[in-house]
């Protein structure tokens, strides 16, 4: 038996939420988890990811990367051939779409097919203004500004 949440009270008392609340409703709607192709994803460093995908069979022109926002889509489709007939097909060359959703401010740095194995690299790139940053403690002859009475206008 599914139990389904409902999001719905949370968007009435929460601003800026969404994404995360949407994010949710699809991690509830999967119904049968695709495995094809097999992936990794690595933590390369503080900042960095790589995802790396078993694309046995597919050349650079079959893949199809693609990022709008914060998903990045990995599409796959290969030409048919006629080698001839195959009594026993064991190398998947099915059509796929992967999509993997990314944080704010990651983006694609490259990607590479080495071997059968599709390396994506990711970066996290925070901006300036969202680091945190250190507050220096100044001396104690801090002086705020003086208070300045304004004069009153008269209307002619």
């Amino acid at each position: 038996m599914r139990n389904e949440l409902d999001f719905a009270p949370l968007y009435r008392s929460s601003i800026g939420f969404d994404r995360i609340f949407n994010l949710l409703n699809n991690a509830q709607r999967l119904q049968a988890i695709d495995t094809w192709p097999p992936y990794d994803i690595v933590k390369t460093g503080e900042d960095d990811y790589r995802i790396q995908m078993a694309v046995a069979g597919f050349a650079e022109g079959d893949l199809d990367i693609t990022q709008e926002r914060n998903v990045l889509v990995v599409k796959g489709q290969k030409a048919e051939e006629k080698d001839g007939e195959y009594l026993h097909r064991g190398i998947a060359g099915r059509l796929f779409e992967r999509r993997f959703e990314l944080a704010d401010h990651v983006r694609v740095e490259n990607a590479s097919l080495t071997n059968g194995l599709l390396s994506i690299a990711l970066k996290r790139e925070v901006p300036e203004a969202m680091k945190p940053r250190r507050i220096a403690i100044g001396d104690s002859s801090f002086q705020p500004a003086p208070l300045q009475i304004k004069a009153e206008r008269q209307v002619a």
